[in-house]
């Protein structure tokens, strides 16, 4: 279904985790998140995981997606991709853009791989199941349930963010008042199926994501929370503040927030001791790190304590701690460490607005990846990105 999208509101678009905090003690030598550029107060995108070439189907035939001509052989059919051909006796794939020809029937969408025997399967970005030669695209949405990592936590693909330009206690959600931005929560899990809710101490919303909580139910959603503290003092009274504020006995994640020194475990090993006492205690489920420079990141990827990494990744590298391949590369190392990984800054703070799509998709189709995160200020804004994630 095509959105209509408000370019003003557009700009509202902005990951859930807010742009630098000014002046937030974050383990860094200022508090401050060196490098990222200033904020606009809108979002760009992330990118999407290239084709898979190479890959073996059912018989032994190896499959190239796409980019070029795509050629497979296969017990009963044969496949192509994106951008090539297929001819094959029993069973082909046809793909958006090349030509097929075949006996026995088959499918593949663009960019997708396909798999054959006596029919063939292909997709973009989603899995495709085939039945003498019909096949089906399974789409991914923003309600589906993903696991973060090895935590066993299950979480919509989505999450509803709190944090738009968020910094001292403020952000553009907290400016919504406690009434319509648990309204807006609300409305996200009741009709658009998200249950992940992301937050920080920073943001100031606690007190809206709370009334959320009551709304809905809280077995009902996944809560993520920050803390600036890198103190055991700092983050012991923050978590007793936390659970006092959201209303709730456990906070499924919390994350050491804005961090961008090369030695931050170092600098926080105590406050990570507490966070660890914590989730032994029941207190918290998981515990993690926002990443805000390269440096910072490549040591989360390294250390066995992050169980969930928040890191700030779309196509253009806007707002990101490096080149987009430079931070998926790490990503992908955090990933088959067994680590949730959340992407924040999909619209690099609604720059990238006028490539709502490209950004969209990039995160859908990005393999390191498990969820992500934007945050919202109207209901028009959810049900555009929630239609965009369907379309993809």
């Amino acid at each position: 279904m095509a959105m209509q999208s408000n370019p003003l509101g557009r700009r509202q678009f902005v990951t859930g985790v807010s742009s630098a905090l000014v002046g937030a003690a974050a383990c860094t030598d200022d508090g401050a998140d060196p490098g990222a550029p200033p904020t606009t107060g809108g979002a760009p995108g992330s990118g999407g995981a290239g084709g898979s070439s190479g890959a073996r189907v059912t018989g032994g035939a190896p499959v190239s997606a796409s980019g070029g001509a795509a050629n497979a052989s296969a017990s009963g059919g044969a496949a192509s991709a994106s951008g090539g051909a297929a001819n094959a006796s029993g069973g082909a794939a046809s793909p958006s853009g090349g030509a097929a020809n075949a006996s026995g029937g088959v499918a593949s969408p663009s960019g997708g791989v396909a798999s054959a025997s006596g029919g063939a399967a292909g997709a973009s970005g989603g899995a495709v199941s085939a039945s003498g030669g019909a096949a089906t695209v399974v789409r991914k949405t923003a309600s589906d349930q993903v696991v973060l990592g090895s935590t066993g936590i299950r979480v919509s693909r989505l999450a509803m963010g709190g944090g738009t330009t968020g910094t001292g206690g403020k952000s553009a959600q907290s400016r919504l008042g406690v009434e319509e931005f648990s309204k807006l929560l609300g409305y996200g899990h009741e009709q658009q199926g998200i249950t992940f809710f992301e937050t920080a101490d920073a943001y100031g919303t606690h007190p809206h994501v709370a009334e959320a909580i009551r709304r809905v139910g809280r077995e009902n959603v996944v809560v993520l929370t920050k803390t600036t503290a890198e103190t055991a003092e700092g983050v012991e009274a923050d978590l007793a503040r936390f659970r006092e504020e959201l209303g709730v006995d456990t906070i499924d994640i919390v994350l050491l927030h804005l961090k961008t020194r090369s030695d931050w475990t170092t600098r926080c090993e105590d406050a990570m001791n507490v966070l660890a006492r914590a989730k032994q205690g029941g207190a918290i489920r998981a515990h993690g790190v926002s990443c805000h420079s390269i440096e910072a990141l490549r040591l989360a990827a390294r250390e066995p304590w992050v169980d969930i990494d928040l890191a700030r990744v779309n196509p253009s590298g806007v707002v990101m701690d490096s080149d987009p391949a430079t931070v998926i590369s790490v990503l992908r190392e955090m990933k088959a460490a067994g680590k949730g990984v959340i992407g924040m800054k999909i619209l690099g703070e609604g720059r990238l607005a006028n490539q709502l799509d490209t950004a969209i998709k990039h995160a859908v189709d990005l393999d390191a990846i498990d969820a992500f995160t934007i945050g919202f200020t109207s209901q028009s804004q959810l049900d555009e990105v929630v239609g965009k994630i369907a379309s993809v």
